[in-house]
């Protein structure tokens, strides 16, 4: 995976950062998702890769990247507002001062809190099968709180659902991937021993669950922003095969291009017939939607 990639640590932030990069051209940030790490883009980079700069970072708290302890109560260290910081700094050690930006789940929340933040550094934000979690959680209804079980489980006070998923580690992970996963085979051995090394640490479960409670802060910084709007084009791509995982993002009310076209003045997008793993489901379908957007700005 990732040949003719280069693997480095950067200091951004207080934190180490695991990435690769590798490519010519502008430079693009791929951010990904839960419970996965930059491996998920591994189908799609070096394609991407002919034309951009590609930089593909883990997360704080994910993969191989630092996962720093958090005093009890303290959001501060998970919440999006610093992890966006992270890749801030990643990318101006790396040289660029501003990117187009592409975010898969987690990343695509770490990507939009970006661009309100940093606007000047985003060229183009693209979102993968996320709606904003402030609409999310304004319109919280059963089908969508069935299908983000693991956010209120991964929500509640330590040690408890770092114990429970702890306990059944594999078990919790291969559940996940299969059910957010619409097209059989879409996720390759070697991706998954991967995703399931990193998942299987300690460390990574207990990060990622303070990464899933730092939305009480995140949802603080929404508020104070609520009614701002991105200026960069924006990209939605979504997975339309629900069959697995009804109610997922959109609950019973919710639609994709409205709540975004409510955060963002250029909004487009489309769905995809697949799960939720775009990028690993439909890579070629994935990596045209991206250059076309992408080459347009």
């Amino acid at each position: 995976m990732f040949d003719n990639f280069t693997k480095t640590r950067i200091k951004a932030n207080g934190v180490y950062i695991n990435l690769v990069h590798g490519g010519v051209g502008p430079p693009l940030l791929l951010l990904h998702g839960y419970p996965q790490t930059h491996v998920e883009w591994h189908k799609i980079a070096s394609k991407l890769a002919e034309h951009y700069t590609v930089v593909a970072p883990d997360l704080r708290g994910y993969g191989d990247s630092e996962k720093p302890p958090a005093q009890e109560g303290d959001l501060s260290v998970y919440c999006k507002r610093t992890t966006a910081q992270d890749q801030v700094e990643v990318m101006e050690t790396l040289g660029f001062e501003s990117f187009h930006v592409v975010g898969h789940d987690r990343g695509a929340r770490v990507g939009h809190r970006m661009a309100l933040d940093h606007p000047e550094r985003v060229r183009t934000f693209t979102s993968l099968d996320v709606v904003p979690s402030q609409a999310a959680f304004d319109h919280m209804d059963s089908q969508l709180s069935f299908a983000w079980f693991h956010w209120h489980l991964m929500r509640q006070p330590s040690p408890l659902p770092e114990t429970l998923i702890g306990n059944s580690a594999k078990a919790y992970l291969d559940f996940l991937l299969e059910r957010w996963t619409a097209i059989d085979g879409s996720i390759t051995d070697e991706a998954y021993t991967e995703y399931l090394r990193c998942f299987n640490d300690p460390e990574t479960i207990r990060a990622t669950c303070l990464d899933y409670r730092g939305i009480e802060l995140d949802l603080q910084h929404d508020e104070a922003d609520r009614g701002r709007k991105l200026t960069c084009p924006v990209l939605l791509l979504w997975g339309s095969n629900m069959a697995k995982r009804p109610g997922w993002q959109t609950g019973a009310n919710l639609d994709m291009l409205t709540v975004w076209r409510e955060r963002a003045v250029d909004v487009r997008g489309k769905p995809l017939d697949c799960g939720h793993f775009l990028p690993e489901e439909l890579p070629e379908e994935t990596t045209a939607e991206l250059l076309a957007f992408l080459s347009a700005h």
